[in-house]
């Protein structure tokens, strides 16, 4: 045999060795796997977070072929595939390993878009289940901010004495952002995860009297950046540029810190928010789809 097999290895309760094996295949492409990236580190560092993840990757020999993970109730995440011309082949191989251990109640999934779609014809092929694109994103990335003018107001973090706003904002926030899937989370469960992990943390924006006028949230480290988000205004405060102000201030906190890159994900079906991010110096890296399934009996 001119080479070694490929295999599909999971990772039973081991996120270090994961992260081990995962993170140099990521970290070719770090904006494209952000959150992949920062869920293994999650995973490492804060592992009550997200209890019974599901961890595996594709490879032959040592060389890693594709990622896959997921941290229920969520969807499965993918990662890129360079390896095109083996794309089926592999997916296939994470959606057989998936259905053995989930059968037919994996919600949905997440990734690349060639990638995505390869993964729902398999999955339908394997199951029977129908499926229904949620959202068409975009992947941002800024190493330089760009800050716009004159908008009024400051930054401040956010702490407990914010909670029930943040929870109510939040709730809106996944109400209107993702009006027709189905929500395993709400405000009070992200709000609990914010304040457990001193690696997230929420800032919001102030008009001078004072008042919020703006949430954004970080979280998701990887080894050079972070992810920003959610972004959230709500609606009888937009149009004034205090989302802007707040994740152009925000991000150049975190550059400040160290981080080389921050990082976002931004619904293609909103122009205004892909077109405020660039104007503050965040750069199209490459676009992700999200799926969610549908079991045969729900099936019309």
């Amino acid at each position: 045999m001119g080479g070694e097999a490929m295999h599909l290895t999971r990772y039973r309760a081991n996120p270090a060795a994961f992260a081990r094996r995962a993170e140099p295949y990521l970290l070719a492409r770090e904006a494209e796997h952000c959150l992949q990236l920062g869920l293994c580190s999650s995973l490492v560092h804060t592992p009550a977070e997200y209890p019974d993840p599901y961890l595996a990757l594709v490879a032959e020999g040592e060389h890693v072929l594709a990622v896959a993970l997921r941290t229920p109730p969520f969807n499965l995440t993918l990662s890129h595939i360079s390896d095109t011309a083996r794309l089926p082949e592999i997916v296939a191989a994470i959606a057989t390993d998936t259905h053995a251990l989930y059968g037919e109640m994996l919600p949905g999934v997440t990734g690349p878009v060639e990638v995505c779609r390869a993964f729902v014809a398999e999955w339908r092929r394997l199951t029977g289940c129908g499926s229904r694109i949620i959202l068409r994103e975009r992947i941002y990335q800024l190493d330089t901010v760009i800050p716009p003018e004159d908008v009024p107001g400051s930054m401040r973090r956010g702490g407990e004495a914010d909670r029930a706003l943040l929870e109510a904002w939040l709730d809106a926030f996944m109400a209107e952002a993702l009006p027709d899937s189905v929500r395993e989370d709400n405000g009070a469960a992200w709000v609990a995860r914010l304040f457990a992990s001193p690696r997230r943390a929420a800032y919001l924006w102030e008009d001078p009297s004072g008042r919020p006028v703006a949430l954004a949230a970080y979280g998701s480290p990887t080894p050079s950046g972070i992810r920003i988000g959610p972004v959230y205004t709500p609606p009888e405060h937009r149009k004034r540029g205090y989302a802007s102000a707040l994740v152009a201030a925000l991000s150049q906190s975190l550059l400040d810190s160290g981080r080389r890159f921050c990082f976002l994900f931004t619904n293609l079906a909103n122009p205004t928010s892909n077109a405020i991010y660039q104007a503050i110096g965040y750069r199209p890296v490459s676009d992700v789809e999200v799926y969610a399934f549908i079991q045969v009996e729900t099936e019309k």
